[in-house]
């Protein structure tokens, strides 16, 4: 078994929340995200339950981003933008175990998170 690496974040919200990366896979076919990139983390707020959130990066989103800029968007971009994804749920909502446990990330957000930590062309 990998060794996960356990990672802290303190929320806007107050939490403190301990999250690791459990994998990606493509959304199943029925599921009412896909066609989407389902990123998968195992997130706990009190080190007591601990609950699955995914982050669904739509490939329009991805598409849309590489034909503005000319260039492919990296494996470790796109995983850098799911992950700040990630972080503003935490940040924007307060009750992640019943109502955040399903994240999209869209082409304007996309664009946005990315510009935020510096990543243009």
């Amino acid at each position: 078994m990998p060794v996960r690496r356990l990672k802290t974040y303190t929320a806007q919200t107050g939490y403190v929340y301990q999250y690791y990366f459990v994998g990606k896979r493509q959304a199943l076919e029925d599921d009412p995200e896909a066609p989407a990139t389902e990123y998968i983390f195992d997130v706990t707020a009190d080190r007591k339950t601990t609950f699955a959130v995914s982050v669904f990066l739509q490939p329009q989103a991805v598409k849309a981003w590489s034909s503005s800029r000319g260039r492919d968007l990296s494996e470790p971009e796109q995983y850098a933008a799911v992950k700040l994804r990630l972080m503003q749920g935490f940040d924007e909502i307060v009750d992640m175990l019943h109502e955040g446990r399903r994240l999209r990330l869209e082409a304007e957000l996309l664009a946005s998170l990315l510009e935020s930590i510096g990543v243009e062309e």
